[in-house]
This record gives structure tokens, C-alpha cells and sequence, in this order.
């Protein structure tokens, strides 16, 4: 199989194939070597409409992933492995939609007749989408093939079955969307109960049955969101006040990109981590992350916590406690943040971590896919595990001097980087965040990147995407992908940031001021 390494940040390799039936071949044989032999560092295998992105844990490991690569690439003919043997997943679907007159209308078909090309031939699961569940489909009639709507509608409603392009899709959850609707069904394409929780993986084969009947209930289509903790438990921290944000955080959730599920976790995982080893924890224990101050708690128990990331002039009970060094907060005892001079966001570690239900393996809250607890509100009461038996080996940390100067981040050759016309222009002006900022994506304002006079009207096929990618949309002002951006995106990405960058910017605010730089001896695209 004919295939190009495309780099893409420190702990991934983009690999582009000639179409679709590549990469579900592709796809199929790197999801059964993941974790295994030279693959063994791959967390997720997520495929697309013509590339496939291996995501790992250890950077060390790329160069071997890569050569490996070479080598998977070497031995296919392209043919997909899926077995067709598997039975179909069959959807019921009520064929009432809003837009399938529309489509009656582009096709030439009668209502009926699209509805019997719908549902005459089956369709394969070609890639995940931008909500957990959402895949495309792909395979059905050709006849079917229709432009999205002009004009996108502002909601969707859970369950919708759509048509866009080559692809037809169900919406798991309520969201914006511009495909034609042809019918619902109350099938539940997501439940993070479930094993796997997506309902439609990659390679599966789907048959849609028209069936009559009232509307669908749509009530189970989306479990992502974990109950909110009850509040009569003794041991914890109460909630006196949230600050503009506050989210439960820890490593994230490796795995489930290929299913529209991002890592998420804590947008500043240096800060996060340091504040984890002042209290003694082990690693990925759930902590607090507190957007631009203000947060209040009282402590149910005496406990043993450390502030870290952002400096937010903390006090108890009124008393000034130390930033980036262990603070014990004793029974009926106030802590108090105030705002930040410079930074975003602080970290509140408490020895034991916060013991709170996990979705997918994590307890942290992405505000893209809604994959997660709820945000913890005042009043209630946020209980704690039991600490460590072991004292903390770290009782401070150095502290970064808080200052106002441009924030330079380094960047690393994205595998778009030649849709850029000058491919030095990244880097060769500052630029400033927008306030349309938050952790799905840093918005830049400044000169706009112009596309390469090659690349002019082209759009690429959706491609999936990492923490730290540097997107360029058609206006032409970059966004950085934070932690909870989506796992895949249509336009080019000319750079990534580094790991530590990719901390660096979760503590830029709107306002601030920021540099790209080359990471080493590698010239920014």
C-alpha cells in the first residue's frame, strides 16, 4: 500500500493513503498491532476520510512507531481487512425528516424512492465525528449524494439521520449541524456504560430499516454526563464559590479517539502534575482546575492541599498561604483565591485526590463532547479519597516570576505545512489572543497566513487532529487546539506545539501576547 509519513507534533505520526478503502485496511491491522511489540506505545488509532493518526504515550517511542509504519505499509494491498462475515448493525428509522423532500428534489427520486435507496444497500463506518458516537457512513447509493444545507440549522435534534456529501450520519446528541434530514431513531449510538460505548465502531457494517411509528425517544441516546455528586457526604471540600470556571480535571481519557471522544484532562499538565506530587499523590489523581481565580472552599475535614499554575494571592481564613507549597486546611476552614496577575489557570491538589465518578476511565469534564461529570456548583460538596500513607517527598517547587512579556512557543512542522504561501510567516509576527478563547481552541488575532496559490479553492477531506495543532481556516488567523479540541478538522495544519508549549498556551489569556518559534534545529512552516 502506497503511503506518506506526515509529522504531526511530538507524540503522533499522521499517515496519508490514496482513499478510503486504504484506510479502513490501514486502520483495521494498526488497531490490532496497538500495545503490542513496536506498536506498543499507541493509545489510539483514528481514522478519516484519507489518513489515519497513531497517537502515543511515550514520545520516545515515535521514531520506532514510524519505522514500523513503513513496514505495515510495505506488506498491504489496500483491500480492506474487515470481515464482511460480521452481521450488520441494523437502525430503525422513521422516515420523516424535514429535508427529505429536498432530497427527493437534488436526487431526482420520489420521497419513496430515496428512502428505499437509503435503506436498498448497506452502509460501512468509515470514521468518527466531531460528537462521541457521530461516525460517518459511507457505501450506500450513489444516487444519495447531496450538498449540505446553505444555511446550517442552529439545532439538531438527538437522533436525526442525515445525508451530506457521500456520507449519512445520525446525530447522537442535540448540536448545530448542516447535513439533510431524512428521518430519527431512537437507537443509542452513545453510552459510556456500555462496552464499547460507541454503538457504530469503524469497519462495521449499518443497515438502515424504515419503520413506522410515533416520534423516537431520544431520552438514552446520549449518556455521557455523570449525575451530579450528592452533597451529604462528610469528608471533602465545600463549594462556596466556582469562579467563572471550575472543572474537574486528571490525565484525560487515552483511548477513545477514533469513537469522537478527545484525551481532555488538565490544560496545564506540568502544573497539574507538580501540584499532585506537593500532596503526596500518585500519578492522575483528580484535581480541581480554576479559570482566572475566585474560587472558595470550606474543608469538611482536615486535608492537605497545594495551589499550583496561575498565582491567585491565596489566603485561609484570611491569612496569606504559600503558591507551588503544601497548605493544610483544618476542619470548618475557608480557602480563598483571588485573580490572578498573569496565567489563566490553577490547580488545586488535595492529598487522597477528589473521589468523584469516572466516564471512560477519567472524571474529567470536556466541554466539547459533554463526556463527563457535571460542573461542580455552589453548595455542593466535593469528597475526598484517603490520603497517602506515605508524606509528600516535594514540600516546594520553584517559582516562574510573574510577568507580562510575549510568550514564545514552540512549534514543530505540522502536515499541512506546505499549504502555507510563505511558509516563514507563522513565525515573523506576534500575535494575540482572542477573547473567543477557551480550552477547546486559542483563537490569534493579527496579520492573516495566506494560503499557497496551489492550494487556492482546495479544501481537504476531514483529518484528524492533536493537542497543539496550529489550524488555519480560510480567513486566515491561526487556532491552537487545546485539551478538549475536537479529533478531527477540515482545515490545514500547517504546525504543533510542543508538549510543554501546549502547557504554556493553556495559561495565555485573552490579551496576551505570543511568538511561534522553531522547535530545535526545525524551521517553523
Amino acid at each position: 500500500m502506497d503511503g506518506r509519513l506526515l509529522p504531526c507534533g511530538e507524540r503522533a505520526v499522521l499517515i496519508e493513503v490514496a482513499d478510503l478503502q486504504a484506510v479502513l485496511a490501514l486502520q483495521a491491522t494498526l488497531a490490532g498491532l496497538a500495545g503490542r511489540g513496536d506498536f506498543a506505545a499507541v493509545t489510539d488509532v483514528v481514522p478519516a476520510a484519507t489518513t489515519v493518526l497513531l497517537m502515543l504515550a511515550d514520545p520516545a517511542a515515535l521514531p520506532r512507531v514510524r519505522t514500523a509504519v513503513t513496514a505495515v505499509l510495505a506488506g498491504l494491498d489496500g483491500a480492506p481487512t474487515t470481515a464482511d462475515t460480521a452481521e450488520p448493525v441494523e437502525i430503525d428509522v422513521v422516515y420523516d425528516g424535514e429535508d427529505l423532500d429536498e432530497v427527493a428534489r437534488l436526487t431526482g427520486l420520489s420521497a419513496a424512492e430515496a428512502i428505499a435507496a437509503h435503506t436498498g444497500s448497506d452502509w460501512r463506518v468509515a470514521f468518527g465525528g466531531f460528537a462521541p458516537g457521530f461516525s460517518y457512513l459511507t457505501g450506500g447509493d450513489p444516487r444519495l449524494e447531496v450538498p449540505r444545507r446553505a444555511e446550517p440549522r442552529t439545532t439538531v435534534p438527538a437522533g436525526a439521520v442525515g445525508l451530506a456529501g457521500p456520507f449519512s450520519g445520525i446525530y447522537p446528541r442535540p448540536s448545530p449541524g448542516g447535513w439533510q434530514l431524512i428521518g430519527r431513531t431512537g437507537a443509542a449510538l452513545w453510552d459510556a456504560d456500555r462496552e464499547p460505548p460507541a454503538l457504530l465502531q469503524p469497519g462495521a457494517r449499518v443497515r438502515f430499516r424504515a419503520i413506522d411509528g410515533p416520534t423516537a425517544d431520544t431520552s438514552g441516546l446520549d449518556r455521557s454526563v455523570v449525575e451530579r455528586v450528592e452533597t451529604t457526604l462528610v469528608r471533602g471540600l465545600e463549594v462556596l464559590a466556582t469562579g467563572p470556571l471550575l472543572l474537574i480535571v486528571d490525565e484525560g481519557r487515552p483511548g477513545y479517539a477514533a469513537m469522537g471522544v478527545g484525551r481532555s484532562g488538565a490544560a496545564d499538565r506540568i502544573a497539574y502534575r507538580l501540584g499532585g506530587r506537593l500532596v503526596g499523590n500518585p500519578a492522575g489523581l483528580a484535581a480541581l482546575e480554576i479559570t482566572f481565580g475566585g474560587l472558595r472552599l470550606r474543608a469538611r475535614t482536615t486535608c492537605l492541599v497545594a495551589l499550583t499554575g496561575a498565582d491567585c494571592a491565596a489566603t485561609v481564613d484570611g491569612r496569606a498561604v504559600t503558591h507551588a507549597g503544601p497548605v493544610y486546611l483544618r476542619t470548618g476552614q475557608e480557602l480563598r483565591l483571588g485573580t490572578p496577575r498573569t496565567g489563566l489557570r490553577t490547580y488545586l491538589s488535595v492529598a487522597g485526590g477528589f473521589d468523584l465518578p469516572v466516564v471512560l476511565g477519567s472524571a474529567s469534564t470536556d466541554m466539547l463532547s459533554g463526556v463527563g461529570p457535571a460542573l461542580p456548583n455552589v453548595g455542593d460538596l466535593l469528597p475526598t479519597g484517603a490520603p497517602p500513607a506515605t508524606p509528600p517527598g516535594l514540600d516546594s517547587a520553584p517559582r516562574t516570576p510573574a510577568t507580562d512579556a510575549e510568550i514564545l512557543l514552540d512549534v514543530l512542522p505540522g502536515p499541512r505545512a506546505d499549504w502555507l504561501a510563505d511558509p516563514g510567516a507563522l513565525g515573523s509576527q506576534g500575535w494575540q489572543v482572542s477573547e473567543r478563547s477557551d480550552r477547546v481552541g486559542v483563537r490569534l488575532t493579527g496579520d492573516p497566513l495566506h494560503r499557497h496559490p496551489s492550494k487556492a479553492g482546495r479544501e481537504l477531506p476531514s483529518e484528524p487532529m492533536v493537542r497543539g495543532s496550529i489550524q488555519v481556516p480560510p480567513e486566515g488567523r491561526p487556532v491552537i487546539f487545546g485539551v478538549d479540541g475536537p479529533v478531527t478538522g477540515g482545515y490545514p495544519v500547517v504546525g504543533v506545539l510542543t508538549e510543554a508549549s501546549c502547557d504554556a498556551v493553556a495559561q495565555a489569556r485573552p490579551g496576551d501576547r505570543i511568538r511561534f518559534r522553531s522547535s530545535g534545529s526545525r524551521r517553523i512552516p
